[in-house]
């Protein structure tokens, strides 16, 4: 019975013209948000139906529909990523929802696939979302690549003694000095997202009219840093904060201190990976730790191809045996050989020193969520102890720092 429903759905594009209110009534009742929600946030009627738009109009939607009324949908924003300094075009997977009354139809599995397809085609690699269900995604081949880190700091704990040269402005959104500098940061940091417009209008969509932005100049009045907050109920909760080197930092960390009379606590969210209690003079603050995003290698042929290794010496050579049952062209093994400039050799085939591990594991493996001998001693990667030592040596160790949600 559910195989004759599904029959008699049609498979397509959403277009902004045709589909715009059906695509927002679909996410809201997903994800539950209320009209009252919305309209407490200060938007109206109209802004909320326009609010997605252009994620519409930009992105690669498909849905099911059923006698003309959507079902499912899935959509595909293509952004572009640092991959250990190498600048690769990515699909962001975003809008996923399905009505409850079509679960068990498998059409969650038929939009990822045809968009995956089409990723593929566009030479889109490596796919990241944010998931509303891990299981579900590593089940199709999805794999954690990423995590949020969230720190609370009473005023009390404030650094007090931070000697920083420069100064600090406050500045509206549109300043230029805000996108310049997270353009050099993404330009030199592993797994940061380059921001295009539609990626800067969703990083503010839910902001309100107090959020404040925060510019750190050094001596030289260049900018080097700088943080986006918000003050509220004596908390402030800082959104963002990014800084191009240790003086900024520290001029960042003096002004927050220089809130002390007007806060009760510091809150945030940090995306480096890396634990800031460390930095503190009083480091028995808060910290929490959760996955955040996911991602799968489209094409692991491809995705090779344009990935770097490090320390290579030329002359390397080993095979990965992947195991991909949902998408068949990464469901075999790849002979691979290293230059010495990290650039890699991919054949088809098997050559010597077997590496067997699944495509959600490759992901992390690649992307450097977790280390070579970290999957071998979790059982998530098979191989030799001196392939193992190869990999341990040529996959650079820097986590991916992923701090967007489109």
């Amino acid at each position: 019975m559910l195989q004759a429903m599904k029959n008699k759905m049609q498979m397509r594009k959403l277009t902004a013209d045709d589909d715009l209110e059906q695509y927002n009534d679909l996410l809201r009742y997903a994800f539950q948000v209320t009209e009252k929600q919305l309209l407490e946030y200060g938007w109206e009627n109209d802004d909320i139906r326009q609010s997605k738009l252009p994620v519409l109009k930009q992105a690669r939607v498909l849905g099911w529909f059923d006698q003309g009324r959507l079902a499912s949908q899935f959509a595909v924003y293509p952004l572009k990523m640092n991959i250990f300094n190498r600048i690769c075009r990515i699909g962001f997977i975003t809008s996923v929802a399905t009505y409850p009354e079509y679960t068990g139809l498998g059409l969650m599995s038929g939009l990822m696939r045809r968009s995956l397809e089409e990723m593929r085609d566009l030479g889109e690699y490596l796919a990241i979302l944010y998931p509303f269900s891990i299981p579900l995604y590593r089940h199709r081949g999805w794999e954690i690549i990423s995590d949020k880190m969230s720190f609370r700091i009473k005023d009390n704990q404030l650094p007090r003694k931070i000697q920083a040269g420069g100064y600090v402005r406050r500045v509206d959104p549109g300043n230029p000095d805000l996108k310049r500098l997270h353009n050099i940061f993404a330009a030199q940091t592993h797994g940061c997202l380059i921001r295009n417009e539609l990626a800067w209008e969703e990083y503010w969509r839910w902001d309100v009219d107090d959020t404040t932005i925060a510019i750190y100049y050094d001596e030289e009045s260049s900018p080097t840093g700088y943080m986006v907050y918000l003050i509220k109920d004596n908390i402030m909760h800082i959104k963002e904060m990014i800084y191009l080197d240790t003086n900024a930092w520290r001029g960042l960390w003096k002004y927050i201190s220089a809130h002390e009379s007007m806060v009760d606590e510091v809150t945030g969210s940090n995306y480096s990976n890396d634990s800031i209690a460390f930095w503190l003079e009083d480091s028995d603050i808060r910290e929490t730790i959760r996955p955040y995003i996911m991602g799968r290698i489209v094409d692991v042929e491809q995705f090779l191809k344009q990935y770097r290794f490090n320390n290579c010496r030329g002359g390397e050579k080993f095979t990965l045996q992947v195991r991909d049952p949902f998408l068949e062209w990464n469901n075999r093994s790849f002979s691979i050989a290293a230059e010495s400039d990290g650039s890699l050799i991919v054949e088809k085939g098997e050559s010597v020193h077997p590496v067997e591990l699944d495509i959600g594991t490759l992901t992390t493996l690649l992307l450097s969520y977790k280390s070579p001998a970290s999957l071998q001693r979790m059982d998530r990667l098979k191989t030799d102890p001196d392939t193992l030592n190869l990999l341990e040596r040529l996959i650079p160790s820097r986590k991916a720092y992923i701090s967007d949600y489109i």
